[in-house]
């Protein structure tokens, strides 16, 4: 069994045609089902069932020597990654996630910083939720992520890079837009908009407002949800009710902003730790140190930057 043999399984595949699969992979037809017959002899199984014309059809065991032929490849680029990168680890892409609280408030200001560090190193974005992101991580499908709970995993590290307090959001008619801050009981009695579950955010949210646990499980009438900032955003400029923020949100300027006001907490005011994580065995270090060097040359200008050695 050679890769070319199994190039040729993946092509007859897709293609679905002796002729046209050759075609794909430059070789005359004969040569192509040459292989194919040779590789079905080797496995003793018959991975395409020939019809007429060329047409073919492919079996169940061709399925599933096509999905592991698949899965190969996958790992071959991998190993040719892996040498590309090992020669310049700011050469090629970098997979980063990130939580949906964070992307949309740290992306726009992290490319430009980290393009100047790594022009040759784009990023493949994914948001998602930490969960998801962390087990990807785990996986090798995502090279770093971006989160804001702690990563309990012997196989992973994390920095962190910023303290992020949050903010009440509410209409730019509520009679607390006279207030100079607000403290996290006086919002038991409020309309109450939080991100649904699986969220971190609205875990920590949770967690920091200890009176909203009580309205959280009170029904509709006291807390509706939402599955991201900004549909929540507009819900409260609309009038629909009040919510907490991460400050980072709140300078996504948008159309609905004069319906709307921020306060901030009355101290210590919640906040949340926003990290770094890879795994131990990412072979780009300097890759890793990049992006927190861009991250921390941002102007995040409400969060508090946590350099080395800082705490």
């Amino acid at each position: 069994m050679t890769l070319t043999e199994l190039k040729y399984v993946l092509a007859v595949a897709r293609e679905k045609h002796f002729g046209r699969a050759a075609e794909a992979c430059f070789v005359s037809q004969p040569t192509l089902s040459v292989a194919i017959k040779k590789l079905e002899e080797e496995l003793g199984v018959t991975l395409f069932e020939r019809g007429g014309g060329g047409e073919l059809s492919i079996t169940p065991a061709g399925e599933r020597v096509a999905e592991q032929a698949a899965h190969i490849f996958e790992l071959v680029d991998g190993i040719k990654d892996l040498a590309a990168e090992a020669k310049d680890d700011l050469q090629g892409p970098l997979k980063l996630g990130a939580i949906y609280t964070i992307a949309p408030y740290l992306l726009p200001e992290l490319i430009p910083h980290l393009h100047e560090r790594a022009p040759q190193m784009p990023l493949l974005l994914e948001e998602n939720y930490t969960r998801v992101l962390t087990e990807k991580l785990k996986k090798g499908e995502l090279d770093a992520i971006l989160v804001a709970t702690p990563v309990e995993d012997p196989s992973i590290l994390a920095l962190p890079l910023y303290e992020e307090p949050f903010v009440v959001a509410v209409p730019a008619n509520h009679p607390w837009k006279k207030k100079k801050s607000i403290a996290s009981a006086e919002l038991e009695n409020e309309n109450m908009l939080l991100l649904g579950s699986g969220h971190c955010f609205r875990d920590q949210v949770l967690k920091a407002c200890p009176a909203l646990n009580r309205s959280a499980t009170g029904g509709l009438q006291k807390t509706l949800e939402s599955s991201s900032l900004e549909s929540i955003r507009h819900m409260v400029a609309s009038g629909m009710g009040t919510t907490v923020l991460p400050c980072t949100a709140t300078r996504l300027h948008t159309s609905s902003d004069s319906l709307l006001a921020y306060r901030p907490f009355t101290q210590p005011a919640p906040s949340r730790i926003v990290s770094l994580a890879w795994r131990k065995s990412f072979p780009r270090p300097r890759a890793i140190e990049a992006v927190r060097q861009a991250i921390l040359a941002t102007s995040l200008g409400c969060v508090d930057k946590i350099r080395p050695g800082k705490r």
